[in-house]
């Protein structure tokens, strides 16, 4: 289980894609360094999406870009089996998983399909529990609780 790739938008980014980082930089109590959700939801802080949604689409004819569903961590895995509270451990970074996302409508500013065709693997959302960097490549690791 490994990160395939990350991404954050700062405030002033308008684009429907978040662009990819070299790393993220995770903070405890605030969120993604320099990302302009940092400081609000705090059990929102980091959404973490399965490569399956984009396969999927793909099967489809609906090539989108990775970043494409707002993910901050995409990862190799289908994370949408982890239940609630789970806790994970990506880099340095230790993270727990707060909700699974929910049917997404802006997504359809790709492709009317998108909302309903990834609602069942449109990601989670993680609170941060120890701060740290995620990069690329960091192994995806359930937390021994």
């Amino acid at each position: 289980m490994r990160v395939i790739d990350v991404f954050s938008a700062n405030k002033d980014c308008t684009s429907k894609v978040r662009p990819k980082k070299e790393f993220l930089n995770l903070i405890e109590g605030y969120g993604i360094e320099g990302d302009k959700f940092a400081g609000k939801d705090l059990d929102q802080t980091v959404m973490i999406v399965p490569i399956d949604g984009y396969e999927i689409l793909k099967k489809e004819g609906i090539e989108l870009e990775y970043g494409s569903l707002g993910e901050n961590i995409l990862v190799d895995f289908n994370i949408m089996e982890l239940p609630k509270g789970t806790k994970l451990r990506i880099g340095e970074a230790e993270l727990q998983i707060t909700e699974h996302c929910t049917l997404c409508n802006h997504l359809a500013y790709f492709d009317k399909r998108v909302p309903k065709l990834v609602k069942d693997h449109r990601g989670v959302y993680c609170k941060i529990l120890k701060s740290g960097k995620v990069k690329k490549g960091d192994e995806v690791a359930v937390a021994k609780t």
